[in-house]
């Protein structure tokens, strides 16, 4: 697991900026689980890292809220394969964060023909209902 987190293409996390913590988990794993500190912790600062440009850095506090992300791992018995789930989830997490904002909709008016048939529609179900009626 040593050695840079990748993010994206021009993103990539120092190892040396990410926090490991490690205790023992609950849940499958027999006798072992008393024994073995699976559970995974993986913690980033945001607002300190050297890694992301100012601008990215801004967007990425805006949207998540906190400066610290948090990443708990405990789904698998070995704590390799918790690290490796940890690293994957923060990456996506850092991914959407950083991601540009979707491009704005132009909005547009509904064509002729959408109305003539929405008219026809209600027009049509008018009618039923009117037969329907006693006067």
């Amino acid at each position: 697991m040593p050695g840079p987190l990748i993010v994206n293409d021009s993103v990539a996390i120092p190892d040396t900026e990410l926090v490991w913590r490690f205790s023992r988990s609950s849940g499958p794993g027999g006798q072992g689980v008393n024994t073995t500190d699976s559970r995974v912790e993986l913690s980033f600062d945001v607002a300190a890292t050297t890694a992301l440009s100012d601008a990215l850095k801004e967007r990425a506090l805006a949207r998540l809220g906190s400066p610290v992300i948090t990443i708990a791992a405990s789904e698998f018995r070995s704590q390799l394969r918790n690290r490796a789930a940890a690293q994957e989830r923060l990456a996506q997490r850092l991914r959407e964060a950083i991601a540009p904002p979707p491009k704005r909709r132009r909005p547009t008016k509904p064509s002729k023909g959408s109305v003539e048939r929405r008219l026809t529609a209600k027009k049509h179900r008018s009618e039923l209902k009117r037969l329907r009626r006693e006067d």
